[in-house]
């Protein structure tokens, strides 16, 4: 970790993944019709890439299959360690059957739907970034 002079610390990649593996939801920052949009979404972990499930034809589904997203997740409640993670990079479906088991067996909350009636999408990091605050 290192630190600036804004009293916060800057996290190296590796302790950002280890934070993002303690939380559950994030966000997505994407395109809709032209105009930015930042949706919660229930997350997991797949190695270095963030896994999450959407339905065929939703507009999350729209805006994020096969583009460049923001995602960002963070702890800031009073008696925590506050932080916040960003990654960068290309969201893509997972089709390879091994990494469609391995993402179907991630601990995800949210819908309760058939696995027939999701999509799942990865997002390969391009950048990572985060902070401590305080």
């Amino acid at each position: 970790m290192e630190t600036n002079d804004r009293a916060a610390s800057v996290l190296t990649p590796v302790e950002c993944f280890e934070l993002l593996a303690g939380v559950e939801v994030g966000r997505i920052g994407v395109s809709i019709d032209a105009l930015p949009a930042i949706l919660p979404v229930h997350f997991a972990l797949s190695g270095r890439s963030v896994v999450f499930r959407t339905v065929p034809g939703s507009q999350l589904d729209g805006a994020t299959h096969g583009a460049v997203v923001a995602f960002q997740a963070d702890d800031l409640s009073v008696g925590s360690r506050r932080w916040s993670v960003l990654i960068q990079g290309l969201a893509t479906e997972i089709s390879d059957p091994g990494d469609l088991a391995g993402a179907s067996a991630a601990p995800l909350g949210g819908w309760n739907r058939p696995a027939g009636d999701l999509r799942w999408l990865g997002i390969q990091p391009g950048t990572v970034s985060g902070r401590v605050f305080g």
